[in-house]
């Protein structure tokens, strides 16, 4: 993968280079940025430069050996670590999907991922063996090239095995780079923060999307310019919206909004059990789209300015539930969806969760109704 290859960050790319090219490259980096702003294909292009044997102007060639096999993610000096699933696995048991994964879609979430290893309820995490693993894998010389990589996307699944990596990162064999490519420092030990220096992504522009749509899809500029607002800095999000304009996530919230706001007991019990059927992975991302809705419903509420980032058909529903959700509502119903995630995150029970959830869901919709009367 080319810089050339990678929507925006221009002023970041510099920086990766000046940095190859002065050989003071930072044995250890943290590439830390929101989802889909495209930190793990930064990363893969300034790895793929910095072995490039054939440096062009401001990028790898594209050509040379090195360039060959890192445009693969196959090079035998670039190692992976990533979210997995199994107890016993280690990122050696899913490379083949990784390759073809990142190679679809550099710019994936994390749901996407475990969903393509077909995770269904079980949750990613980097455990003990895979941290064995990458000790063994650079601990041996390289085999091509000056130096070793290690590319760790998401190492806040690491959680407490990093205390295993520490000496590594903190005196590593000669010539070796960590890349961690992350979205939330605060899940990361400060052990391991402390040992590497920090390339700080932002999101995206709403140009840069649409650069980066129309330039890769050729897709027509009032159109690109649609998808980009509604991608909030997130071009994953713009991709998905191309494949599927409307969200299903978006369907399934407002559906259970107003089976919430109705109350009728069978029906709600009969959402929950099809909601619980979807997978850990997915009831995460439903609520994090819940918790977006929300955040936009309160700009409308608040100015009335139609300009969110909200489709079609959910601006309508949002104009429309001005009159029911009032500001304190508002707030209850965001601590609630974020209690909700908290729990779904430590392996609650979704079944008696969700139905408790839309329980507490109908008691704050009904509320404006009951202080009226």
């Amino acid at each position: 993968m080319q810089f050339k290859e990678i929507i925006g960050h221009n002023s970041v790319k510099t920086q990766l280079i000046q940095s190859a090219n002065s050989g003071r490259i930072p044995h250890a980096q943290l590439f830390l940025g929101p989802v889909g702003s495209g930190k793990l294909a930064l990363a893969i292009a300034f790895v793929q430069y910095v072995l490039c044997e054939n440096k062009t102007d401001g990028d790898a060639c594209g050509e040379c050996n090195s360039c060959v096999k890192s445009s693969k993610f196959a090079h035998p000096d670039i190692h992976f670590s990533f979210p997995f699933i199994g107890a016993k696995n280690t990122s050696n048991n899913f490379l083949n999907d990784w390759r073809k994964a990142i190679g679809e879609n550099p710019y994936q979430d994390i749901n996407q991922w475990l969903q393509y290893i077909g995770a269904e309820n079980k949750q990613g995490n980097i455990n003990k063996d895979e941290c064995l693993n990458i000790i063994r894998k650079l601990s041996l010389k390289s085999f091509e090239s000056t130096y070793k990589v290690l590319i760790m996307w998401l190492p806040e699944y690491l959680g407490k095995e990093g205390n295993r990596l520490l000496k590594l990162i903190e005196e590593p064999p000669e010539n070796t780079l960590f890349i961690l490519v992350a979205e939330n420092q605060d899940l990361i030990l400060n052990t391991i923060l402390s040992r590497c220096q920090i390339v700080k992504i932002n999101q995206l522009s709403d140009e840069e999307i649409v650069e980066g749509l129309v330039s890769k899809f050729e897709i027509e500029t009032e159109k690109a310019r649609s998808i980009a607002h509604l991608a909030n800095g997130n071009f994953n999000e713009a991709l998905k919206i191309i494949v599927q304009q409307e969200n299903d996530n978006s369907k399934i919230f407002l559906e259970w909004m107003r089976k919430c706001y109705k109350g009728n007991g069978v029906e709600l019990v009969a959402w929950v059990e099809k909601f619980a059927a979807i997978g850990r992975e997915n009831q995460k991302q439903f609520l994090r789209y819940a918790l977006h809705f929300m955040r936009e419903y309160l700009v409308v509420k608040m100015t009335g300015n139609e300009k969110v980032r909200l489709q079609p058909d959910e601006l309508k529903t949002a104009m429309n539930l001005t009159k029911v959700i009032e500001f304190e509502q508002i707030q209850r119903i965001t601590t609630l969806l974020d209690d909700c995630f908290y729990y779904i995150e430590r392996n609650a029970n979704p079944k008696v969760l969700l139905l408790d959830t839309s329980i507490k869901m109908n008691e704050i919709l009904k509320s404006k109704v009951l202080v009226e009367s």
